[in-house]
C-alpha cells in the first residue's frame, strides 16, 4: 500500500522539529513507572477513593447496543455508587453501524443513563467507525472539535486526538498544546494504538514514528488507546505507560499474542473498562470485567521533574 502524502508530511515535520534524541525520556523528567502491580496470587490493589482526587473511567469500542454492552454499563454504574468518578474518557468507536439520533439513544444514552443522570461527563475521541459529525453531539463534550484538550483539575490535563486522520494541522496542535502545558499529569487519548499486542491490528508503527517523539519530549506520562478489542497494559515504553481499552462493547477473544514482549497484563476473555484515580503524583488503576471482577490493578508514578544537576533514570521500568 502506498504511503499517504499526509503521513510523509507529518513524518517530515517530526524530523525537522521533533526532539533531537527521542530514544529516551528527556533529561528534565524521570520516566513514568509502575510502582506496584497486581500479582496473580495476591488481592487487587484497591483504589484509595479519597476526597479531592480525580476519579475517572476509560471506555473504548463500546457503542454496539448489544446485551454485553449494557451488562458492562451496569457494572460501571454499580462501581459509581461507591467510587463516584466524575468523568469517562472514550478511546473511540463510540458507535458502530448506523448512527442516527435513535442510535445515539440506544447505543449510548440508554446504557449509560445512570451515569449521565448522576452528572458524569463523557469526553470522547473518534475511532474509525465514528461518523465525522460526532464532535457536535452534546453529550460527548467535544464542542465540535476533532481534537481538543481539557483540564480535569489543577494537576491533570487530557489531550484528545483523531488518529483516523492525523493531519499536519493536528500534529502542530498537539506539539503546541503539550509544549505549553505545565500540568503535572499529561494524558493523551486516541483510538489507534502506538503499542498493542493484538493479532488483528497491533501497533500502529507509522503513527508511533510521528507522535511518540512528542510524547517523550513533552512529558506525557500515560497514553490511553483502543481499536484492539481487549484490555492490555503495555510495559512502559520510553518512560510512558500505555493502555489498550478496546473492549467496552466488542471483544475479540484470544487476540492478544501470548508471546508478545509488550504485554505487562492482558485480558481478552470478557469485556472490560478501566477505573482510575489520580491523587498527587500517583495514579491508581483497576481494570474491571463485565462480570465485575478486577483483572488488573496497580499504581503508576508520573514523570517527575529532575532537580538541577541530577540525572534522570531513563531506563525502561520493569
Amino acid at each position: 500500500m502506498k504511503t499517504p502524502r499526509w503521513f510523509i508530511h507529518v513524518l517530515a515535520i517530526a524530523v525537522l522539529i521533533g526532539c533531537s534524541d527521542c530514544s529516551r525520556a528527556p533529561e528534565s523528567t524521570t520516566p513514568a513507572t509502575i510502582e506496584a502491580a497486581q500479582d496473580a496470587f495476591e488481592p487487587p490493589i484497591p483504589l484509595p477513593n479519597v476526597d479531592g482526587s480525580l476519579k475517572f473511567a476509560v471506555l473504548g469500542d463500546f457503542g454496539t447496543g448489544n446485551a454485553e454492552q449494557y451488562q458492562l454499563a451496569a457494572v460501571m454504574a454499580k462501581l459509581h455508587e461507591t467510587f463516584a468518578y466524575t468523568v469517562v474518557v472514550t478511546v473511540g468507536d463510540n458507535l458502530y453501524g448506523r448512527q442516527q439520533a435513535r442510535d445515539f439513544k440506544t447505543k449510548f444514552e440508554d446504557p449509560y443513563k445512570p451515569l449521565l443522570d448522576a452528572g458524569v461527563k463523557f469526553y470522547a475521541s473518534l475511532g474509525n467507525h465514528d461518523i465525522r459529525e460526532q464532535p457536535s453531539y452534546k453529550l460527548f463534550n467535544m464542542e465540535g472539535k476533532l481534537f481538543y484538550s481539557f483540564k480535569a483539575n489543577d494537576g491533570v490535563r487530557f489531550f484528545f486526538l483523531d488518529t483516523t486522520y492525523p493531519t499536519p494541522e493536528q500534529y502542530e496542535w498537539i506539539k503546541s498544546e503539550l509544549a505549553g502545558s505545565s500540568d503535572d499529569w499529561k494524558i493523551v487519548v486516541f483510538h489507534h494504538p502506538l503499542y498493542s499486542s493484538g493479532g488483528r491490528h497491533g501497533s500502529d508503527t507509522k503513527l508511533r514514528e510521528s507522535m511518540e517523539p512528542l510524547f517523550v519530549q513533552y512529558g506525557v506520562s500515560v497514553v490511553l488507546q483502543g481499536h484492539d478489542h481487549f484490555y492490555e497494559r503495555v510495559k512502559p515504553q520510553k518512560g510512558i505507560v500505555y493502555f489498550v481499552c478496546g473492549s467496552g462493547g466488542k471483544l475479540r477473544r484470544g487476540d492478544i499474542d501470548p508471546d508478545s514482549p509488550l504485554t505487562a497484563r492482558g485480558f481478552d476473555t470478557e469485556l472490560a473498562f478501566l477505573a482510575v484515580e489520580i491523587a498527587g503524583d500517583k495514579m491508581y488503576f483497576n481494570a474491571v470485567s463485565g462480570s465485575g471482577h478486577i483483572v488488573d490493578s496497580g499504581i503508576i508514578e508520573r514523570r517527575m521533574p529532575v532537580e538541577a544537576g541530577a540525572e534522570a533514570d531513563t531506563k525502561t521500568a520493569p
